[in-house]
């Protein structure tokens, strides 16, 4: 009860769209997306499992408890849970990472984490600005990292290649990935946001934790409305519908995760809300 309770109040803390407090731990069906990109996750929080002839690569871990979704959710797809060679996240808040520890053990993977998170997940969440003191899901196993990501980095591995942009203010390290890919003669582009969202409780002025909140989410904007999308993916399905595109995928025609016009609209959308609630704080502060 007190687990639920827990990842019910943490879940609270997620801007708009919404996710219910019992998603995060709900099976959601293991499905592809486009080219060597699959969905593992769940139905509240986003896992993708990067095929090549090398090894796969796994983004996010997810809960702990989750851990063994994933696990049925790469066997279900035909693929082995011990070829995970490379683990990413999208960034640092327990829905994504709890699970890094467990899926390291268990696989043996090469651990790669943006620069200004790598002292919140080798800290098991403590380090983290907003959320290091509160306790609770917020803390998890603490996992050393093997690579130090930077901004425009990549990670590479049988041939496909990911990019990892740095989107901070969510996190200071929040990352966004993106790798292109070949499906029906064409080149696209892949983008998985990882989180434009302002949580509440955030402050966004005078953050002694955190003094250059303001102007990382102002960089993350500009950085995700000048990258190249064609399929819209993100740390949440909530983030690009899932749950409305999924039936259509499974229904046949074309491919409903190929969604530049659903990009934009997101991130129209979650800049507005960044503005709306940084106005709002600042016209308090002068109060």
């Amino acid at each position: 009860m007190l687990r639920k309770l827990a990842i019910a109040t943490a879940l609270s803390l997620l801007a708009a769209p919404a996710i219910a407090a019992s998603d995060y731990e709900v099976p959601f069906a293991a499905h592809h997306v486009i080219a060597n990109i699959y969905f593992v996750g769940t139905k509240g929080q986003a896992n993708y499992l990067i095929t090549t002839p090398a090894g796969n690569i796994l983004v996010n871990s997810g809960l702990e408890t989750t851990v063994p979704m994933t696990k049925e959710s790469i066997a279900k797809l035909g693929f082995k849970y011990g070829d995970t060679k490379i683990l990413l996240i999208s960034h640092a808040h327990f829905d994504h990472d709890a699970g890094s520890a467990l899926v390291v053990k268990e696989t043996g993977a090469k651990y790669d984490v943006m620069d200004s998170d790598v002292a919140v997940v080798e800290s098991g969440g403590k380090n983290d600005f907003n959320y290091g003191d509160k306790g609770g899901e917020n803390l998890y196993p603490a996992v050393k990292v093997d690579r130090v990501l930077h901004d425009g980095d990549t990670v590479s591995l049988g041939g496909t290649v990911l990019t990892a942009h740095k989107t901070p203010g969510h996190t200071k390290g929040c990352t966004t990935w993106t790798m292109k890919v070949k499906d029906g003669g064409k080149t696209l582009d892949v983008v998985i946001v990882g989180s434009p969202n302002v949580n509440p409780g955030y402050v966004l002025v005078g953050n002694k934790k955190y003094p250059g909140i303001a102007q990382d989410y102002e960089k993350t904007f500009q950085v995700l409305k000048s990258l190249p999308v064609d399929v819209f993916l993100g740390a949440h399905g909530a983030y690009y519908g899932m749950d409305a595109k999924y039936p259509k995928m499974t229904a046949g025609g074309a491919n409903v995760f190929i969604d530049p016009a659903g990009y934009k609209a997101y991130i129209a959308n979650r800049e507005a809300a960044f503005r709306k609630e940084l106005a709002k704080q600042q016209a308090g502060a002068k109060l």
